[in-house]
């Protein structure tokens, strides 16, 4: 058996502690000069390398979900805005609906406050057909409303038909751009400088969008811009109502008469006309 040796296990404690001393006074000088030693490098190097192989992923996988949950986010973000276009484009839609609306019932007020010396009766229009577009639309006034045949119906301040049949409540209005040849033709009166001429609507021309009068009395000359209105002769409307301006005056085809131009104050073929203004009769009395 070998016998223990004091001296040398305390030989080599020296050894070890001597060199962990140098260790220790080489890497607080190499760190005094902001260098490492190569160990530490080693382990500092390894433990780097580990870092970014066991972050890479990490970052990776995290970097995705951001994306991801970026592009949700933007998803609803557009899904938002666009409800909010639809709702924008639809109330902006209602705000001109409300508009037209608007103007349009000022336009009847205005006229109605001119016909201060008849009885009104304000009615809608609930169908207009597109193939009789220019001769018929149908509103909602009828016998229950005192509406009788050959009432004049007037819009946007001007004529525009007469009343040609009644239900109970709704009434057919014959417009003034129909082709009926036996409907329609108004007395009128025409007002000048050089005086009153009197004749009777005859057709609406396509081509010039004006009302025609014809059959004239009077020699008296007829002016561009001169005012139409109702006569009253006929019986069957009263006077005053207000028609339209002179446009333009020709002979007729056959050069023995004149023929009178007018633009119409209403829209006659616009699809503005949503409320109408019937003529009763004048007020007390009848027409």
């Amino acid at each position: 058996m070998k016998k223990f040796n004091p001296n040398k296990n305390i030989i080599i404690t020296l050894i070890l502690v001597i060199i962990v001393v140098i260790v220790i006074s080489l890497t607080a000088a190499q760190r005094a000069g902001g260098k490492n030693n190569i160990v530490q490098s080693a382990v500092n190097d390894g433990v780097g390398l580990i870092d970014k192989m066991i972050s890479a992923p990490a970052k990776a996988v995290a970097g995705s979900l951001g994306s991801l949950t970026d592009l949700f986010n933007t998803y609803d973000e557009n899904q938002r805005l666009k409800t909010k276009i639809d709702s924008y484009n639809e109330l902006a839609i209602q705000n001109d609906n409300y508009k037209k609306e608007i103007e349009e019932l000022k336009g009847e007020l205005a006229l109605n406050e001119t016909l201060t010396d008849y009885e009104k009766v304000t009615a809608n229009v609930v169908s207009r057909s597109p193939d009789t577009w220019q001769d018929i639309m149908i509103v909602d006034k009828g016998s229950a409303d005192g509406i009788e045949v050959n009432m004049a119906v007037l819009a946007q301040k001007g004529l525009i038909g007469r009343v040609i049949e009644v239900n109970t409540l709704s009434s057919k209005v014959e417009l003034l751009t129909s082709k009926n040849q036996n409907s329609n033709h108004f007395p009128i009166r025409i007002s000048s400088e050089a005086g009153d001429s009197y004749g009777l609507l005859k057709e609406f021309n396509d081509k010039e969008q004006a009302l025609v009068a014809t059959q004239l009395t009077g020699d008296a000359e007829i002016t561009v811009g001169s005012v139409v209105q109702t006569s009253g002769l006929g019986g069957n409307s009263p006077a005053n109502l207000p028609i339209g301006t002179v446009e333009k005056v020709e002979p007729d085809q056959y050069g023995l008469d004149r023929e009178v131009y007018v633009k119409p104050y209403a829209s006659l073929y616009g699809n503005g006309i949503s409320v109408v203004t019937i003529i009763q009769r004048s007020a007390g009395g009848n027409e």
